[in-house]
């Protein structure tokens, strides 16, 4: 009996000696530095796993879109390097309409919780075209609405409109 606890004694301080061996030489820095959007990520997920097997209600699909959309977003930061949330910034209003709009894709009668996770949605979008295209956004723009306006002026649906204005609508 002895020499069985003599064994797992001997394994234990192995790997005790091993994993300060391995946190001297930064193998935990690194994976903690690299991995940590994992935390937010996994439980996530792990929240729409419960509500799918039926053992939550519909409401953990809030924070689990929101920890899924942020655990992506910090994820992509982590790799890319942490500049581009300068431009990215918009996409956690995201993860509040994603959560938001599950809730109430699975939830009767929550018409409200849907408007404002499609308007929060819509936002979000729209301030993250703006934030990537910079200033080249406002060109954009403007070039749309300059074509719109000349679409209207040159009389696109002329004939209709040209009776309303002679009273003959």
């Amino acid at each position: 009996m002895s020499s069985k606890n003599d064994i797992k004694l001997g394994v234990f301080i192995v790997a005790a000696g091993l994993l300060i061996f391995l946190g001297k030489l930064g193998v935990f820095g690194f994976l903690g530095r690299t991995l940590w959007p994992l935390v937010l990520l996994i439980p996530g997920l792990l929240l729409h796993v419960l509500f799918f097997t039926r053992r939550a209600p519909a409401s953990v699909l809030i924070p689990g879109g929101i920890l899924v959309v942020y655990g992506l977003l910090f994820g992509f930061c982590n790799t890319w390097g942490w500049g581009v949330m300068a431009h990215l910034w918009p996409v956690l209003l995201l993860g509040l309409a994603v959560g938001l709009y599950e809730y109430a894709f699975y939830t009767p009668r929550s018409g409200a919780v849907a408007i404002a996770g499609i308007v929060l949605g819509i936002l979000s979008l729209v301030l993250l075209f703006f934030s990537v295209m910079g200033t080249g956004a406002l060109y954009v723009l403007g070039i749309l609405l300059v074509l719109g306006g000349v679409w209207i002026i040159a009389g696109r649906g002329r004939s209709r409109s040209s009776r309303l204005w002679n009273g003959r609508g």
